[in-house]
């Protein structure tokens, strides 16, 4: 029974070893010499002007749901496509009034404004 657990247990023991020797060749490899750039939260070359925890608009979040949702819709297009031969007409009639559906919320969701950053 013990023999069963011996291929996890070196694979483990080759995770282990492996992560410790990538540590230790970045050790190796780095730079050991610090200036005020390198000390900065962020590294882009840019002064920051506001604090990091400043509020976002509420449109930030609603354009982020929009995206969310219209992305989840068209992965419920993947499976159709993989059956499609088996469901003939009534698969692409199903299709067209999902898309139809999709179309509607995203034109209601352009003319409320909810598309514009302003």
């Amino acid at each position: 029974m013990p023999e069963a657990y011996l291929p996890i247990l070196i694979f483990v023991v080759v995770a282990i070893v492996v992560a410790i020797g990538i540590l230790l060749v970045a050790s190796l490899v780095r730079s050991s010499k610090y200036n005020k750039v390198k000390l900065q939260p962020y590294e882009c070359g840019i002064e920051t002007d506001t604090d990091a925890r400043g509020r976002y608009s509420v449109r930030y979040y609603l354009i982020g749901m929009l995206f969310v949702i219209f992305d989840v819709e068209t992965v419920f297009m993947f499976p159709w496509a993989v059956i499609m031969d088996e469901l003939l007409l009534f698969g692409l009639i199903e299709m067209l009034v999902f898309l139809f559906i999709l179309v509607l919320g995203y034109v209601y969701a352009w003319r409320k404004g909810a598309l514009e950053w302003v």
